[in-house]
């Protein structure tokens, strides 16, 4: 379970919001700003909204899990030699959040995209007490909220720049409504009883709420959280009593629970297929289609569409998925 630290997140805010209206003509003249992201998908945000103005480094590589990453000193010393450093918040990144902290604190231009966003974009399970959930970037509709916050936060740090933020945030939003339309024209199609998405985290709440689908997590929002044998149990129950045929493992978090599940259901006579490997946490491999944020939900899209019963090619929306290659 991942719980805000208000308290927290305000000395963050506060330090970031300093350091935006002081922070400019550090740089040499013409130079692109140097940007550090702790997420691949936070870099990939950066890198559509900033063009040939950032040059972006992202902390946490393929199948990386940032509930539980641990900086080294090398990530400290890149984070220190960055003009900015954006993040996803909301305490995705639960033991990076200190060092973020002293980061704004040195003088460094620091934002959280999701930390920005509308209370009414945010996720608040029951299960939370109130915290918000960080997934945010499940519902294309919240990552089209937070090219905004991006293009915002550019051009505070480079004014010189802003026209040319505005255009690339507003031709990736085109870009990210076309991915949102697909999203809602696949899941759609997927059968009123077999719409339930169960995976290895509670990763997919967002999606869950944007698209129509229940989801259920073995583990909770954080991968920090153990899995108990009563939540096994009556996730196979569920599967059981509702027929679902599909379960799905995650990139970044071990499969075992997943696995076990499958076989929870065979012991009592029912067949549970693994539908697919979902990203959650992070996005595929560097420099591949899946490596971005756009490749990495038509890929989940798509293969939760197609396991699930619903009608979506193969190769995803802009035909480029290595699964149909």
């Amino acid at each position: 379970m991942v719980r805000v630290d208000l308290s927290r997140r305000a000395v963050l805010a506060g330090a970031a919001s300093g350091v935006l209206l002081a922070a400019g003509g550090a740089r040499a003249q013409g130079a692109p700003l140097n940007v550090v992201a702790t997420t691949a998908h936070v870099g990939d945000l950066v890198r559509n909204v900033g063009g040939d103005r950032v040059r972006v480094a992202n902390l946490l590589g393929e199948g990386v899990d940032p509930h539980s990453y641990r900086l080294t000193r090398s990530d400290t010393a890149q984070l220190m030699r960055a003009d900015v450093v954006a993040y996803n918040g909301l305490l995705l990144e639960g033991k990076m959040t200190d060092a973020l902290v002293r980061v704004a604190s040195a003088g460094k231009t620091v934002f959280a995209v999701a930390d920005a966003l509308p209370e009414g974009l945010l996720n608040s399970p029951p299960e939370t007490e109130g915290s918000f959930d960080p997934h945010v970037w499940m519902d294309v509709k919240n990552w089209i909220a937070a090219a905004g916050v991006v293009r915002d936060r550019l051009s505070a740090r480079d004014p010189a720049g802003a026209a040319a933020y505005a255009a690339n945030a507003a031709r990736h939003v085109a870009e990210l409504e076309v991915l949102d339309a697909y999203a809602r024209r696949v899941l759609g199609a997927v059968p009123e009883t077999a719409r339930v998405l169960i995976t290895a985290h509670d990763a997919f709440n967002y999606l869950g709420r944007a698209y129509g689908l229940e989801v259920r997590g073995i583990q909770g929002i954080s991968t920090e959280s153990e899995a108990g044998l009563r939540e096994i149990e009556g996730l196979v129950d569920l599967l059981v009593a509702r027929r679902i045929g599909a379960v799905f493992v995650e990139s970044s978090v071990t499969d075992r629970n997943v696995r076990a599940l499958v076989e929870g259901a065979a012991a009592r006579g029912h067949k549970v297929a693994i539908g697919g490997e979902l990203y959650s946490d992070a996005l595929g491999a560097p420099g591949t289609y899946e490596g971005t944020y756009i490749g990495m939900m038509d890929h989940n899209l798509t293969t939760i569409a197609r396991a699930l019963g619903g009608e979506a090619p193969v190769a995803g929306h802009l035909g480029r998925l290595a699964q149909a290659r």
